[in-house]
């Protein structure tokens, strides 16, 4: 559907205001699928985005340091959302022996056994794009890495 159907706008400043609007309005669409299932497992769009990452670092550690700098949204206040996540037991967090003020996160066999389940959902996460073809994809991805430079 039209983004001007959408949300009832029916004049945009210019196409650079459009844009905007519709990567806004996109985004929360697409969040809102991703926490539909994400809500099944009891996590979030944010806890599943330092599980994820913590699976790629595994069998090693992230610090919270790394978990920030690789995080989808960087507003996220990781070392909360590591703590909700140890509360879980699906994360590890152990003070390093040589620098008190950093602590070490490691994903637990329980996280890595959620992101199995969570994976099973992989078709319902594309299906979400299914309107748009494969090189329709790969060209959208392009704009948007040539928009951010």
């Amino acid at each position: 559907m039209r983004l001007e159907e959408e949300i009832k706008q029916k004049k945009f400043r210019n196409e650079f205001h459009k844009l905007t609007v519709n990567l806004h309005y996109t985004n929360n669409w697409l969040l809102n699928i991703h926490k539909s299932i994400f809500e099944r497992f009891g996590i979030t769009p944010n806890q599943f985005n330092i599980l994820r990452i913590l699976r790629g670092q595994h069998p090693g550690s992230a610090s919270v340091n790394l978990l920030k700098e690789r995080m989808l949204d960087k507003t996220s206040d990781v070392s909360r959302l590591v703590e909700r996540l140890r509360v879980k037991g699906l994360v590890e967090r152990n003070r390093c022996p040589n620098d008190r003020r950093r602590a070490d996160v490691i994903i637990t066999e329980k996280g890595l056994e959620l992101l199995k389940e969570i994976d099973k959902y992989n078709d319902e996460f594309d299906r979400a794009l299914s309107n748009l073809s494969e090189n329709e994809a790969k060209l959208l991805n392009d704009l948007l890495d040539k928009m951010r430079g």
